[in-house]
């Protein structure tokens, strides 16, 4: 009401001017100009002339030229014409716009988009599709902190091996419709970034992809010609994954090598230290984590942890006693700590718990366990569990002779939540997740 006020009062000024000069002026030069006054409130349109005043019921007012009736509409040709022009200049300020949009900004942009949306940014041109896979917008996308890993896996229906990943931020699982390698290759062991390590089942031949991408690279094969079973990890080089990465295997015996991506070629960094007892009692269902660029596997005889840094060679061993009734456990990794994730089973209850380890201690000490009400489902009943990937996202595949739950562990808020069962996009069998490892999803990362 106060810009109506304000209006109103223009419109006064304008009628003490014009009583004052315009009176004559008007006179001599024909008849008086004419107001049109709006009235939204009612709906009509009222007219009055300027040498008499009448009252205002309008809220809005608008003045029109002298002697001019309302605008007729034009004819359509002329207004697409106009309309033509327009979009013609439109696209011309474009075009100098965009092509003085410098480069460097699209990559910033374009690294912080979901994951998705970059997969259409790739289809808009050639252009943009090789800036996706550059190593500068690989070294951005590094620097931008992303959301949640996705984990790749490998399902078992009716004998048939089959891969599938899972999108926690969709909560989606993705079914790739080309196999990413051949179908000997079925054991996803370690991963670093964007990147997956993949081993075949004579254990002899290493494989690096990316899930995203369907990119996929052999290794060199090993020197040691050994067909026993080892464990596998890997960490990188730098922040991005484009800055080289490096895989390492162990054996039971202390036997070990690691691959160089920049070299392309693996190596003996040394021997193994003589204070360490040998044979090894490696568990192999639990995968090794990385902390930056250390290492750390999971012992059974002595009960504790190996790690080994893979920039200085240096070996340690930590002797740490499990916690009691505890089954199926595997190390995991939360903002550079070291987390224990079992099953607790005692007389006819399970449940599954996370444990931090002290470093001033060296003792498991436990921070979360599963919800009682989901523990109840578990009660009686002879349960396995696999645990997949780190980085403050946990995978936990809980399988009984008739039982298969996916639940989801979050480290950050300590939530816990249902998985939606995996099957294939014309079966509606429930998948049995076998085994897997996250990754963070990383459109430019390149084996």
């Amino acid at each position: 009401m106060g810009e109506v006020a304000a209006l109103r009062q223009l419109v006064g000024q304008v009628q003490e001017l014009w009583d004052l000069y315009g009176a004559v002026h008007a006179h001599a030069h024909g008849p008086l100009p004419r107001w049109y006054l709006l009235d939204f409130e009612h709906g009509s349109v009222k007219d009055d002339y300027c040498g008499e005043r009448t009252g205002y019921n309008s809220e809005l007012l608008k003045i029109m030229e002298a002697n001019q009736s309302p605008p007729r509409k034009r004819p359509r040709r002329d207004r697409n014409r106009e309309k033509a022009s327009f979009l013609n200049s439109a696209e011309a300020m474009k075009l100098d716009i965009w092509s003085e949009f410098p480069e460097d900004l699209f990559e910033t942009v374009i690294a912080r988009l979901p994951v998705a949306a970059i997969f259409r940014f790739r289809t808009v041109c050639r252009k943009w599709c090789s800036m996706v896979g550059s190593d500068n917008f690989s070294q951005q996308y590094s620097e931008v902190p992303h959301g949640m890993p996705w984990f790749y896996t490998i399902t078992h229906e009716n004998g048939n091996n089959n891969v599938a990943m899972y999108d926690p931020s969709l909560n989606k699982w993705h079914h790739p419709s080309v196999p990413l390698a051949p179908a000997n290759i079925v054991m996803p062991v370690a991963s670093a970034g964007g990147l997956v390590c993949l081993l075949d089942l004579s254990h002899r031949n290493f494989y690096i992809c990316n899930p995203l991408t369907q990119s996929l690279k052999e290794i060199p094969p090993r020197s040691v010609q050994a067909w026993s079973r080892v464990s596998v990890g890997m960490v990188l080089n730098g922040r991005a994954p484009n800055e080289g990465y490096k895989v390492m295997w162990l054996r039971n015996d202390g036997n070990h090598e690691v691959y160089d991506s920049l070299q392309n070629m693996w190596f003996q960094p040394g021997e193994f230290p003589p204070s360490i007892k040998l044979p090894l009692a490696l568990n192999f269902r639990s995968q090794p984590v990385a902390v930056g660029s250390t290492l750390y596997f999971m012992c059974s005889e002595p009960e504790g942890v190996l790690s080994y840094d893979v920039s200085t060679g240096t070996w340690i061993h930590f002797i740490i006693p499990l916690p009691l009734h505890l089954t199926d456990h595997t190390l995991a990794e939360f903002q550079g700590k070291i987390m224990l994730v079992g099953l607790l089973c005692k007389n006819a209850a399970t449940c599954v718990c996370i444990w931090e380890l002290q470093k001033m201690t060296l003792l498991w000490k436990e921070v979360d366990r599963m919800p009682n009400i989901w523990c109840l489902e578990f009660y009686g009943k002879h349960m396995r569990m696999t645990c997949l990937g780190n980085s403050g996202l946990l995978m936990l595949s809980l399988k009984a002779k008739r039982m298969n739950r996916l639940v989801m562990y979050n480290l950050v808020s300590k939530e816990w939540q249902k998985v939606p069962d995996c099957m294939l996009p014309c079966s509606r069998k429930k998948q049995w997740i076998a085994c897997g490892a996250a990754f963070g999803p990383c459109p430019s990362a390149s084996p």
